[in-house]
């Protein structure tokens, strides 16, 4: 294996028989004034002749769509891999374009990142771990005592589907009420669903009030929660309508903070599973500042 790249009499455009080697595994600049043949070198050498040779190395049908860039004027070049060359001239003015999708890395960054990432807690750092049925009932208890809540048990999370199978077996083993697309109903007089819409349906499992007889009851709700979803339950507190999920397996005890089991959907910003609450995906903030519209220096009432 070659631990760099060796060009051996490059002549591509105004480059002069030049040589050089270029270590592999660094990051390195290509400096110099304007028209000194940094782009001949980077894009029209480097890049154009990875590229060629990587294209020559797939079938016959795959270079139909490729297509074969033209070898590039140079003597020898050896340790070349698959080239990725990205011009600084914008190709999209989509705000959501990065260089991993421009790429199309980002996928494969995804798909490693569920499998092999180790999700931690972004307060203190611990190392997210599940709770078990007893832990969340006393996290539970110690927040919202006295107040009325429900225990709901995630089933679908953005998945398309009518689901009418789902309402048929839900109905059948006794339970009475669900939360579709954030609205609570009868699970008998569910409207036919979009099969081409993403759909969130919770089960309602119980609705009770936290007092100190009902201890037993929470227990008994969160343990069929937690059974139905795999792992995963909502508490709602009726009056505010604020959700808060817990999770068997990615919870941090100190802080509180939980997340649903990794997946590559929890790595994308143009997902609402994975996209910033607050940007929505765009790296951007849109916020009022009051001080342009108000001068505090000026009194707001002449006296």
């Amino acid at each position: 294996m070659f631990d760099h790249i060796l060009i051996r009499g490059a002549r591509q455009h105004n480059l002069k028989n030049i040589n050089l080697d270029i270590p592999k595994n660094r990051l390195v600049v290509i400096t110099g004034p304007s028209g000194s043949g940094k782009s001949s070198l980077a894009f029209d050498t480097i890049y154009a002749e990875g590229q060629r040779r990587y294209v020559e190395s797939l079938s016959s049908y795959a270079r139909q769509f490729l297509g074969v860039m033209e070898k590039p004027e140079v003597d020898i070049i050896e340790g070349l891999s698959p080239a990725i060359a990205i011009d600084q001239k914008t190709t999209s003015r989509n705000p959501r374009s990065t260089v991993g999708t421009v790429t199309e890395i980002y996928d494969y960054m995804r798909v490693l990142w569920a499998n092999v990432g180790k999700p931690h807690c972004p307060e203190c750092g611990r190392l997210l771990e599940g709770l078990s049925a007893h832990e969340i009932l006393e996290k539970v208890w110690e927040k919202y005592r006295g107040r009325r809540i429900a225990v709901l048990s995630p089933l679908v999370r953005g998945k398309k589907g009518e689901f009418r199978e789902l309402f048929k077996e839900l109905d059948r083993m006794g339970f009475s009420r669900v939360k579709v697309d954030g609205e609570y109903m009868r699970i008998l007089e569910v409207p036919p669903l979009d099969k081409n819409r993403k759909h969130h349906i919770d089960l309602v499992v119980d609705r009770l009030t936290l007092e100190e007889e009902e201890r037993a009851r929470l227990l008994t709700a969160m343990e069929r929660a937690l059974e139905l979803s795999k792992g995963l339950l909502k508490v709602e507190d009726v009056e505010s309508q604020r959700e808060e999920v817990f999770s068997e397996r990615l919870t941090c005890p100190d802080h509180g903070f939980s997340i649903q089991e990794l997946s590559p959907r929890l790595f994308s910003f143009n997902s609402p599973y994975g996209a910033c609450p607050a940007c929505k995906g765009l790296g951007v903030k849109w916020e009022v500042d009051v001080r342009l519209l108000v001068d505090e220096k000026e009194p707001a009432v002449d006296a």
